[in-house]
């Protein structure tokens, strides 16, 4: 089992990450240009949706990565709305 859970922490981690570069260049930047809003809107939404499945089902490597994807999905889904 904890091998399971080493390859779901490995996968939330490596998916978790790649929304990192985006968060900062859209952060400095404040260009969204490029984001589709309603994209966006509905991304952030189904990762609320897993970050609570993550919780309810006890599936702490799903719920780790979702609450941090969660965060920086909606960083950049009020980026986009501020500066659109």
């Amino acid at each position: 089992m904890i091998y399971i859970n080493a390859i779901g922490y490995l996968a939330a981690f490596c998916t978790t990450i790649s929304f990192l570069p985006q968060a900062i260049k859209t952060i400095r930047t404040r260009d969204t240009s490029g984001i589709s809003l309603l994209m966006y809107a509905i991304f952030t939404l189904g990762t609320l949706f897993w970050l609570i499945y993550g919780l309810l089902g006890n599936q702490w490597p799903v719920a780790a990565a979702n609450a941090v994807t969660f965060v920086l999905a909606l960083t950049i889904l009020f980026y986009k709305i501020r500066y659109k």
